[in-house]
């Protein structure tokens, strides 16, 4: 979809498709309408009443223009209440158009930019920023996974072009740049979604690491790939421990950009990359294991961030630190009752091999330490625990800092990838002593499971400030939501870049 900004008026503007924003509350309500009602008079009032249109979040009505304006079709979508109103409310919005727009056939849409006079709002919200979250919106809504499709469903029905527009010579000189941004983050997004949707015969740790480098080689960062002999040198124990079952070598995929730049400081990603997960020895049950092959969604939202931060050249140092393997039985396997030695010397003890991820992730968080970082952050697909406590509309979020953390809920309000802060009480930890090792990798399932695993992983991090997310109920969704489809929804990429924008402030 093509992303562009033009100064017109919604007489003017030449398109297929326009849309306009429309709040619910009376008085704002009349004014959203007043440039339609100048051009479509009664008619305009006779469909409102017609379709029973408040303007509530979630309406939406479309009409055929007859000529009066240079658009075939106009889409009136509401936003809701003035006093609820958020950058998400815009965002479904416009998601909403884009649908019905690609239901329609409608090739080139175009949006007018709502007016966000402080004088008659109770708002505080930047135009630009509701320009921001439109076309967001918009893009991320027209993803669709359709690669294995011998005839792609919706080929006739994509929306091809997305214009906004305004009357401000000012503000499109302003919404050029931010739509750049917009553009992207949301491509940044896109790419997270194609790895995690794309089946485990296509994406395995080789050309997991293969898409990083494609990616680095493209947008200027550094991506080097260790293999398994490497690994082995390394003494990264966990990381070999899982992928015993497996005929696939592991690899651990080292990302960097600004390298060198020791005025910068430096933030360390590190993404949980199991490619497939059966379960191992502790093999999973058969319903749903298909999504398993999104168990690399921590490790597709790190290689989406480098993207997208390369891109928009931001000023920090950042290394990604991705652990990349299956984890399947077989006679060489990992078993219950193994004891594993990781990087830096501490053990754990093999309770479970379907408790993986934190296996892999302990070598990576104690090497994370070798940078010297002002900040740690791992995303994982770790816990279903983590999904019976938060559902699929929250991100679970542990850590060791509070300042950290509160940086990282402050950018998921801003971007709607919501985390939630899950305790670290030290009674926890009982239910991971170990008799034999340093830890145990599970609870003994006595509840509380992702706190757990966040503490088996608090075990191996160094003196830094660290942040767990356990992404698995955000990652991997079983229903498609306003502008993520059902499946990979790339989720971290916006919350990270994010906060990676806002890092000095």
């Amino acid at each position: 979809m093509k992303l562009s900004v033009q100064q017109s008026t919604l007489r003017r503007i030449r398109t297929d498709g326009v849309a306009v924003f429309v709040r619910q509350d009376k008085k704002y309500f009349i004014r959203d309408l007043s440039a339609v009602q100048k051009l479509f008079g009664k008619k305009i009032d006779q469909v409102i009443k017609l379709e029973n249109f408040k303007g509530k979040e979630a309406e939406l009505i479309s009409m055929f223009t007859e000529k009066k304006i240079n658009a075939p079709r106009l889409f009136i979508a509401g936003l809701g209440e003035e006093k609820k109103l958020s950058l998400e409310q815009y965002r479904r919005a416009s998601a909403a158009v884009v649908k019905k727009a690609k239901a329609s056939n409608v090739k080139h849409l175009s949006f007018s930019l709502p007016a966000m006079d402080s004088k008659h709002t109770t708002q505080k919200i930047a135009q630009d920023e509701v320009a921001y979250a439109l076309a967001e919106g918009a893009i991320l809504a027209h993803y669709n996974y359709d690669k294995y499709f011998t005839e792609k469903k919706d080929e006739n029905g994509k929306v091809t072009d997305l214009t906004i527009f305004d009357s401000s010579e000012a503000m499109v000189k302003l919404l050029k740049k931010r739509l750049h941004e917009t553009r992207i983050i949301c491509e940044a997004t896109y790419l997270a979604r194609d790895l995690e949707n794309a089946p485990s015969n296509e994406i395995f740790p080789e050309t997991l690491a293969e898409a990083a480098q494609k990616s680095a080689a493209k947008y200027g960062y550094r991506a080097i790939i260790w293999d398994k002999k490497r690994i082995e040198q390394a003494g990264f124990g966990g990381l070999l421990a899982v992928n015993s079952g497996s005929h696939r070598p592991p690899r651990f995929i080292i990302l960097e950009y600004n390298s060198g730049q020791k005025e910068l400081d430096t933030i360390v990603l590190i993404g949980k990359g199991i490619t497939f997960d059966t379960g191992g020895i502790s093999i999973k049950p058969a319903n749903n294991m298909a999504e398993m092959k999104m168990d690399m969604s921590g490790a597709a939202a790190v290689i989406g961030t480098f993207e997208a931060t390369a891109r928009l050249k931001l000023p920090i140092h950042l290394v990604g630190l991705i652990p990349a393997t299956e984890n399947m039985p077989s006679g060489s396997a990992m078993k219950p009752g193994d004891i594993i030695t990781h990087y830096g010397g501490k053990t754990s003890e093999v309770d479970n091999t379907d408790a993986e991820g934190r296996l892999i992730l302990a070598d990576p968080l104690a090497y994370a330490a070798t940078y010297k970082p002002k900040a740690v952050i791992d995303l994982a697909t770790l816990t279903g625990a983590c999904v019976v406590a938060l559902g699929h509309h929250a991100t679970g979020m542990m850590g060791n800092d509070k300042e950290l953390m509160e940086k990282l809920k402050e950018a998921g309000e801003k971007t709607y990838e919501r985390v939630w802060q899950l305790p670290l009480f030290e009674e926890y930890e009982k239910q991971i002593k170990s008799d034999v090792a340093d830890v145990k990798n599970t609870g003994g399932g006595k509840g509380a499971g992702a706190i757990t695993a966040a503490l088996f992983l608090k075990k191996f991090i160094g003196d830094y400030k660290w942040v767990h997310l356990d992404i698995a109920g955000t990652a991997i969704l079983e229903e498609a939501l306003p502008y993520a489809p059902k499946g990979g929804s790339g989720v971290g990429v916006r919350l990270l870049v994010e906060f990676l924008k806002n890092w000095k402030k």
